[in-house]
């Protein structure tokens, strides 16, 4: 089957035909688009609406949010920081990081700073705490149907992603005069957490890398979302479920004068979660990968390294 025709589906189905078919989609796509989720639209419209006010802010202004020594991980990350690994030039991006507000005393707090919140635009903090709120809980229930796919009961994955580093991401593409080099909207990519839940842009761009080696567009039809394997499910399953490179194009001359958005959730493991490879997704075909078991953490920690967002 081609990748061309990578089907929308439907997470209003029965949660036996959903599990099967995202499962079915992720093993051969590394990729899923799904329809009917419980996000609220018109928390979505607001969302996108505050996420442009705040990138229309002057530079200074943004920056202001900017903290080098958490790598990233929370508030404003500037435009030309961040590289895809094995990249030789830096995306060509600026992008918002919101967290989880874990409770006091958590023994999490070393690896999960607080949220950081900017002054303006209005309403920023309580439409995106919401935002991400709905986003976990969705990619929650996804991760269900993932785990019985997998043969593992449907709650496999609640205890570690309870407290998960999970991050909500807003990404600013700025048009783009004279680019020169390989500088691209975001370089050739697997996300590092366990799946990531992506809003669609109005921008085109989203590409990924088919087993055949061919770029494709992965752009979802409205009022659907795209989800991915990440680097984290993908080490779990042992490449049963392959996180799949990706890619951000730089548009053609008549759109490069526009900016593109978008809103990825990239659902993440407690930080203290050790990978230990699923006995069913071992055989003698496909003999375990991972035999060191390493905690969610350190997996991330050397992550942040190769892309530049840490020293």
């Amino acid at each position: 089957m081609p990748l061309s025709t990578l089907p929308v589906l439907s997470l209003a189905d029965t949660p036996e035909a959903f599990s099967k078919a995202i499962g079915d989609s992720f093993r051969t796509f590394g990729f899923a688009m799904v329809k009917d989720f419980d996000i609220d639209r018109a928390l979505i419209d607001r969302a996108w609406d505050l996420s442009k006010q705040f990138f229309d802010l002057p530079v200074d202004e943004k920056r202001r949010y900017h903290n080098p020594a958490i790598a990233g991980a929370r508030g404003y990350t500037p435009f030309g920081v961040e590289i895809a690994k094995d990249a030789k030039a830096h995306d060509l991006k600026e992008f918002w990081h919101i967290g989880r507000d874990l409770p006091a005393g958590s023994p999490l707090a070393d690896s999960m700073p607080p949220n950081v919140w900017p002054d303006r635009p209005e309403g920023f903090q309580e439409v995106f705490s919401e935002l991400y709120r709905q986003f976990d809980r969705t990619g929650a229930t996804i991760l269900s149907r993932i785990a019985v796919y997998l043969g593992l009961d449907e709650n496999w994955f609640d205890a570690g992603i309870e407290d998960g580093n999970s991050v909500m991401r807003l990404l600013h593409y700025p048009p783009l005069n004279n680019v020169e080099g390989e500088a691209i909207r975001a370089g050739a990519h697997g996300d590092i957490n366990l799946i990531t839940l992506l809003l669609g842009a109005e921008e085109a761009g989203l590409e990924l890398l088919t087993k055949e080696g061919n770029w494709i567009s992965a752009s979802p039809p409205e009022g659907a979302m795209v989800i991915n394997v990440g680097d984290m499910l993908e080490r779990l399953t042992n490449h049963v479920l392959p996180s799949t490179i990706h890619r951000v194009r730089n548009p053609d001359a008549q759109r490069a004068r526009f900016s593109r958005y978008s809103m990825p959730f990239f659902l993440h493991l407690r930080s203290d979660f050790p990978f230990v490879t699923l006995p069913q997704c071992i055989s003698a075909d496909n003999p375990d990968r991972y035999p060191v078991s390493i905690t969610a953490d350190d997996f991330l920690q050397q992550r942040l390294r190769e892309i530049g967002l840490k020293k």
